[in-house]
């Protein structure tokens, strides 16, 4: 279990001046959002990813396993979790009240 992080970065979200990295390669079976562009879920059987909009407004989710997601706030103004099936990838925005879905090449079973 391990979260690998790139070169680090500093980004403003919410007003507030986050300490971040750009992407996060995550092998661990429950991980949090912390302001990264890219996070990559790899090398375990199954993964909950948290969306934290005090830390994170947008992120791209690479899944090579079967990932769960949960947020801080409704999933297309109607879903509390959407699950990723391994291989599929999603992009998510926060806007406004709402985490939106905006490109996805394998949303499944939501």
């Amino acid at each position: 279990m391990a979260v690998f992080r790139s070169v680090s970065s500093t980004r403003i979200i919410n007003g507030n001046k986050i300490e971040t990295s750009e992407s996060a390669v995550v092998s661990n079976t429950t991980y949090e959002t912390n302001g990264e562009y890219v996070i990559v879920i790899t090398g375990i059987d199954s993964c909950e990813l948290f969306l934290n909009s005090s830390n994170t407004d947008h992120v791209v989710v690479k899944a090579m396993t079967n990932v769960l997601v949960k947020a801080d706030a409704l999933i297309d103004e109607q879903f509390e979790e959407v699950e990723m099936e391994k291989g599929a990838c999603v992009e998510f925005k926060k806007v406004n009240r709402f985490w939106y879905i905006l490109s996805s090449d394998g949303l499944k079973n939501s």
